[in-house]
């Protein structure tokens, strides 16, 4: 029979796509989980895997998914309306991001006004947001690139110019502006795969059919400038970043590309129950002065 533990145990396979990983996630013994899988399969009537060689969700798997995943999500959302509802409005915000740098005003401003709400931060990679979202599985979500996905509203929080940081003394470092051209073979200090700002240097040097040197990869975009004024090589660092700063230890430079920007946004689910507390820090976010650093000044 379809219940929630089986529909549960269902999204975990299917994100996985490997039995006994998920197995070992669910903390269930592989043989039982094989089971339920093929018994909802039996009762959907129709495979939701491919089994020729790797396991893969097929067409009918991410169909279903894509339900599930609604409707566990709107199962929870209930569940936290009703937790609001008898705790008089204190609840929990969860915010996902794909870097909290530039995040950190408004949520210092968020947690002075509402110190009773409680925020859960996520780091997240951008790809994955719209599935998190529409599941409910996170209220907001702020990304450096553009969203590509239905079901999602959306607000242009940040537009800024992306540069190349260089430590000083470098060769590059009095030029006003520079090609992607000529930071061809340059060792540049990088963000890992799925940040922002590894997919912009990707990006833009495969537009002209180049690869970045990349020598260093980091799991922490902000050891990033300090990496560069150490001298292991160059990096892409946006305005903001290099503004905001209280000690730039390099030079910072124009990159001659209309593309060398990233565009923040906040996405919430368009059809998504807002608690209180996620509509609250929407507010809050979305009436952030980032050139100030304070919140929008109140006309009228």
């Amino acid at each position: 029979m379809m219940d929630l533990n089986t529909l549960r145990q269902f999204v975990v396979v299917a994100r996985l796509e490997h039995l006994s990983r998920a197995a070992e996630e669910l903390r269930v013994a592989q043989p039982s989980l094989s089971r339920t899988i093929a018994r909802l399969e039996a009762e959907l009537g129709t495979p939701l895997f491919d089994r020729s060689g790797r396991l893969r969700l097929n067409d009918a798997g991410k169909l279903f998914l894509d339900y599930v995943e609604r409707s566990l999500g709107e199962l929870d959302a209930g569940r936290r309306a009703v937790a609001e509802a008898v705790s008089e409005g204190v609840g929990t915000v969860r915010l996902a991001s794909e870097t909290f740098l530039t995040l950190t005003g408004p949520l210092a401003a968020y947690k002075r006004a509402h110190p009773d709400i409680e925020i859960e931060l996520r780091w997240m990679p951008a790809e994955d947001m719209a599935r998190h979202l529409r599941a409910q599985e996170v209220d907001l979500c702020v990304a450096s690139q553009p969203i590509s996905a239905e079901g999602l509203a959306a607000v242009q929080l940040l537009d800024d110019a992306v540069g190349v940081a260089t430590p000083l003394g470098h060769p590059l470092a009095g030029r006003p502006s520079v090609s992607i051209d000529e930071l061809a073979g340059q060792p540049f200090v990088s963000a890992r795969k799925g940040h922002w700002q590894r997919r912009l240097l990707d990006r833009l040097f495969a537009a002209r059919d180049l690869t970045p040197k990349i020598v260093c990869e980091v799991d922490e975009p902000s050891a990033i400038a300090d990496l560069i004024s150490a001298g292991l090589g160059i990096g892409l660092v946006p305005a903001f970043a290099r503004r905001s700063s209280t000690r730039p230890t390099g030079a910072w430079i124009a990159v001659d590309s209309p593309d060398c920007r990233r565009t923040v946004t906040l996405y919430w689910g368009a059809d998504s129950h807002l608690s209180t507390a996620a509509r609250l820090m929407r507010a809050t976010i979305t009436g952030w002065n980032w050139t100030t650093g304070q919140p929008q000044e109140k006309r009228g």
